[in-house]
């Protein structure tokens, strides 16, 4: 899934969008909507504090390096097992990687939620100047057609694309 972001100068046009966008078979799971508290989201797909946050990031960050950790464990542990005590490899390093994945998820999601989504802020300052940021999550394979689908109907739309983040 790749995620369109599209800035809008008016409410009535978000509206409008949503409705052409629902025609064409996006769900509207996939449209999350974003405005300063001046503008009336009643009706709409509200963005919520998965798309508004770092949450995302930090489970996806915090899974692979717990999982790591837990992984270097199981491989300590094995190859340095405590006297007396016998371990089955494979389920040790499979039981470390998945108690770090676990954990190192866990914290790692506390600690992003309440850090803002560092994508939103090239849109910071439009929307608080009162633009609709509408969020838009579309299979990869669909992004130019949902682009041309929008700029057809409405050109003075801005369009921007997120992009991979760097780990």
């Amino acid at each position: 899934m790749k995620r369109l972001y599209f800035l809008l100068p008016e409410l009535a046009l978000c509206r409008t969008i949503i409705d052409e966008l629902l025609a064409q078979g996006i769900a509207q799971s996939h449209l999350h909507v974003i405005a300063n508290s001046s503008h009336s989201l009643e009706g709409l797909p509200k963005a919520t504090a998965w798309q508004k946050s770092d949450v995302k990031y930090g489970i996806e960050l915090g899974i692979g390096m717990g999982g790591m950790a837990g992984l270097l464990g199981g491989l300590l542990a094995v190859s340095f097992p405590p006297s007396g005590l016998v371990l089955a490899g494979g389920a040790t390093l499979a039981g470390g990687a998945l108690a770090g994945a676990s954990f190192g998820g866990l914290v790692s999601a506390l600690m992003r939620s309440h850090e803002h989504n560092h994508e939103l802020d090239a849109f910071e300052s439009a929307v608080m100047d009162g633009d609709i940021l509408l969020l838009v999550d579309v299979p990869r394979h669909e992004v130019e057609a949902v682009k041309q689908l929008v700029t057809q109907h409405h050109p003075e739309v801005q369009i921007g694309l997120a992009e991979p983040r760097k780990i």
